[in-house]
């Protein structure tokens, strides 16, 4: 059997797109020329059915893109890929500097940055004392002399709740 040639493709896909053009215009045409309840009755089933195809997809793209970053942040999690998180927060924060400034008229002021800086250092700080938690126990014992004393979570928490409100004493908010 013979392949089609490129030319003959490319002829029947206009002719399908022209097909095409040409139903779309005679039911619009025809649309425009039935009474008015009709009219609603067709543009309030075609805005239901768009609603609901764009829900679908929409889902469908949420799903895939949370599944994904899920699926990056467990690789990273496990030592599979190393991401660099400083260089995506330093992006990750230019471009909402540039929205704000689009949307508002006007740049964050130096405040907000200061305190996106240090709550993100207070977070790196959070994540390497629970990842190095035997170290930061065993210098905290020998800080306060306390064999027996065990960290909890609400030890870290209160920790990092005490660095949040120093930060927001700093900054003024």
């Amino acid at each position: 059997m013979a392949k089609p040639k490129k030319d003959d493709t490319s002829e029947e896909a206009k002719k399908i797109v022209d097909d095409a053009k040409n139903f779309i215009e005679k039911a619009i045409g025809d649309i425009g020329k039935t009474s008015a309840t009709k009219q609603l009755i067709l543009g309030t089933a075609s805005g239901w059915i768009t609603g609901f195809i764009t829900m679908k997809i929409g889902k469908l793209a949420a799903v895939g893109i949370g599944g994904g970053v899920i699926l990056l942040h467990i690789a990273s999690q496990k030592g599979y890929i190393d991401i660099n998180w400083d260089k995506i927060n330093k992006k990750v924060d230019k471009i909402t500097d540039k929205i704000e400034k689009e949307t508002t008229g006007k740049s964050p002021d130096w405040f907000d940055k200061v305190e996106r800086f240090v709550d993100r250092k207070i977070d790196k700080a959070e994540g390497l004392l629970k990842k190095k938690e035997h170290k930061a126990k065993r210098w905290y014992n020998d800080f306060i002399g306390d064999d027996n004393y065990r960290a909890t979570e609400t030890h870290v928490f209160m920790a990092s709740f005490v660095a949040g409100l120093a930060v927001g004493l700093i900054c003024g908010k």
